[in-house]
């Protein structure tokens, strides 16, 4: 039952806090008690347990033993937190906070009024309360109905949460518009979802105004950090009304309404995906759908009203939104980021953050070592390595002498970090665990799960998988038998993964069809990644099964596999592997690591005047080609999975020039586009080579 009251007898409240304050986090590094992972002893005769997984029947009559599910929840799919089944919706949830953490910290920024940037000033929960009440009834002043969309056009700031807990409480439902996307995509979103509202900020307003005679369902415009004289008039051919985010709270907290709270079944958000391909697709989550998937991943992750979080991965991304929701429930402060990756690093040394959600972009910042001496570092990472492969404590003089200089870049208080958008490599995991102690975590999710469909558990030290399922859902790999994966194989199980449980989304909006392609009829939501369990029941994603394509000799390629082996590549900072049905080899587009292909030409004594000019060296090419062969005859990559020809590019893959999604993926049509001379070049120049072989 949906909480419509924010206050409880004042006993029930204390007591409350009292208790989430009370259990202080574990030291950093502190292994968690194994027995945690034990089976449930009724489960004995319907679960094979294999450490961190169980393995059930798929149908306790004829079904095969290939379901996975937690060791933590084995018999029971988890939907509602522990300890507090009556919150179901993220409004329960947010009473629940506001009750147990009133006068904590939760929201910081740096930035000022006038768009200077200090210290970190916090909002507490209660006033965040306040401010949400205010915002949600000036929505009702203004007419908008319940149920209406109400989209979300800035990036991470507090405003953001705030409106979001707005609609939550009043049931609306929140649409965020990626600031990545560009404007079609903007334009696009809000016509298919017909959004009423747009919350944006004064850059993104005029980008807003451009094309607002083409969404006409708009009917306000929410201007977050706008000043009301300099408000622009909409247009005249529209109904719209332009007013800042001020003015709305003001009109709210003047006439005050009664929350409107959502059932868990309603839907909380329509979440669109960029994809790689074609328009936006918007996947569909309740209320009920976000709660599961959080209050799953509560079993094995544990936030304190101790720790402190920096928010910087997009809000309009599935990861961030879930890390909300999960770090609200356990009343812990969020700073944000000032907006511009490239001070991060300044933000994270004043805020000092605990707590660290990350994708693999970011940890090459922390890999310079603030002026360490290389031997130094290199004696202190081997003598660490060895000690946590060995099972040993290591010395703490190596973090003394080392490794604290480096996590001081973090703030120096960093206990916990996760990754969950695209796979860490091996060598990326080992290094962030030797310098930084602590737990570093790697999970796998999806927009269409809610979020995490596995994590590690803490206090497993082996890398390379990305753990066991998450207590709210349950997995299974099905056979594809185009790509020679099958649940047969030995000494491995492998296949296409497949996730079912109540955090599985309603569906995408307006599209039953694509739906119907990815969920099938006994719930099963299809991934399109491919799978294999290694033991102790831990999920490792091995390929993708959407982007294989066939090379003229009849042979697959899945590209997304072989671009993973040559990431080791000391030359390669991105890469993008290209063939189709009419060329037998591979060709590849390498965007450099600048410092390293610079290094290489200095050592060689070759001149340049600029890195493009180096790229266009034969020598370099040449260089490139001899280092991802090595790596792919250590990787034991078949003759077909090879690259035989390299174009070298001086500018990386980015959101701006439209070659990675939000979610730094490669867009591999856009790509094909953007270089298609170069492939053609590539190809023209194998073909001659080819020629005169063929000849002999």
């Amino acid at each position: 039952m949906a909480r419509e009251q924010e206050e409880q007898s004042p006993m029930d409240a204390a007591q409350r806090r009292l208790r989430a304050v009370s259990c202080p986090p574990p030291a950093a590094g502190a292994r968690c008690r194994l027995s945690s992972l034990a089976a449930n002893p009724t489960a004995g005769e319907y679960a094979h347990v294999q450490g961190y997984s169980v393995v059930l029947p798929e149908k306790l009559d004829t079904g095969k033993w290939n379901v996975y599910r937690s060791a933590r929840s084995p018999l029971k799919i988890i939907s509602r937190f522990p300890g507090t089944s009556d919150v179901g919706t993220l409004h329960d949830n947010f009473v629940y906070a506001v009750e147990t953490f009133r006068d904590c910290r939760y929201l910081g920024t740096r930035i000022r009024a006038d768009g200077t940037v200090g210290d970190y000033k916090w909002m507490t929960y209660g006033e965040v309360s306040t401010s949400r009440t205010a915002i949600g009834s000036g929505l009702i002043y203004h007419g908008i109905r319940e149920g209406a969309r109400i989209g979300l056009y800035f990036i991470n700031r507090p405003e953001w949460i705030i409106v979001d807990h707005a609609c939550a409480s009043y049931s609306y439902v929140s649409v965020p518009l990626y600031d990545t996307l560009g404007p079609d995509a903007v334009q696009f979103i809000v016509n298919h979802a017909t959004v009423e509202v747009i919350f944006c900020v004064p850059q993104t307003l005029s980008t807003l105004l451009s094309f607002i005679t083409q969404m006409p369902c708009v009917q306000l415009i929410v201007v977050v950090g706008g000043d009301d004289a300099k408000m622009p008039p909409a247009p005249a051919t529209t109904r719209v009304q332009i007013i800042t985010f001020t003015q709305l709270h003001n009109q709210g907290k003047m006439s005050p309404q009664p929350f409107r709270p959502p059932k868990p079944e309603d839907v909380a958000t329509i979440c669109y995906t960029s994809g790689t391909t074609g328009t936006p697709k918007g996947a569909v989550l309740s209320h009920q759908n976000l709660i599961a998937n959080v209050a799953g991943s509560s079993l094995a992750i544990k936030f304190y009203p101790t720790d402190v979080y920096i928010s910087y991965l997009p809000l309009a991304h599935i990861y961030e939104r879930a890390n909300q929701i999960a770090l609200l429930h356990c009343g812990v402060a969020i700073g944000f980021y000032q907006g511009d990756n490239l001070k991060l690093m300044d933000d994270l040394a004043a805020l000092r953050p605990t707590v660290f959600a990350s994708v693999p972009r970011i940890t090459n910042a922390v890999k310079e070592s603030g002026g360490l001496k290389e031997r130094l570092f290199r004696t202190a990472y081997s003598a660490k390595r060895q000690a946590i492969i060995n099972g040993r404590n290591p010395s703490p003089m190596w973090d003394k002498l080392v490794f604290n200089k480096i996590k001081a870049r973090l703030g120096g208080r960093v206990r916990l970090m996760s990754s969950g958008a695209s796979p860490l490599s091996p060598d990326v995991m080992e290094f962030l665990r030797i310098c930084f102690g602590g737990e570093i975590l790697e999970g796998y999710g999806m927009t269409e799960t809610s979020c995490v469909i596995s994590t590690m558990d803490i206090g497993d030290k082996s890398i390379g998988h990305v753990g066991s399922p998450n207590p709210s859902c349950e997995v299974k790999l099905v056979d594809v038998p185009e790509m020679n994966y099958t649940s047969e194989d030995q000494p491995y199980p492998r296949g296409e993964i497949c996730v079912r449980g109540p955090a599985i989304f309603c569906g995408y909006y307006k599209d039953e069809v694509q739906t119907r392609e990815v969920i099938d009829e006994d719930g099963w939501l299809h991934t399109g990644d491919i799978g294999l369990w290694l033991p102790g029941g831990r999920l490792k994603i091995i390929d993708r099964k959407k982007n294989i394509f066939k090379l003229a000799q009849g042979e697959y390629i899945a590209p997304e596999k072989i671009e993973n082996v040559y990431a080791k590549c000391k030359f390669i900072a991105q890469c993008f592997v290209y063939g189709d049905s009419l060329n037998s080899s591979l060709v590849a587009i390498v965007a450099v690591e600048p410092e390293v292909l610079k290094a290489w030409a200095a050592s060689e004594g070759i001149q340049h005047e600029d890195l493009k000019q180096l790229c266009a060296d034969p020598r370099a090419r040449a260089a490139v080609l001899a280092d991802m062969d090595s790596i792919g005859k250590e990787a034991q990559l078949r003759g077909f999975e090879f690259v035989k020809a390299v174009t070298l590019v001086a500018e990386p893959f980015t959101l701006e020039n439209g070659l990675l999604t939000p979610t730094f993926k490669v867009k591999r049509p856009q790509a094909k586009a953007y270089f298609a001379k170069e492939i053609s070049d590539m190809y023209a120049q194998l073909r001659e080579t080819e020629a005169p072989r063929q000849k002999l």
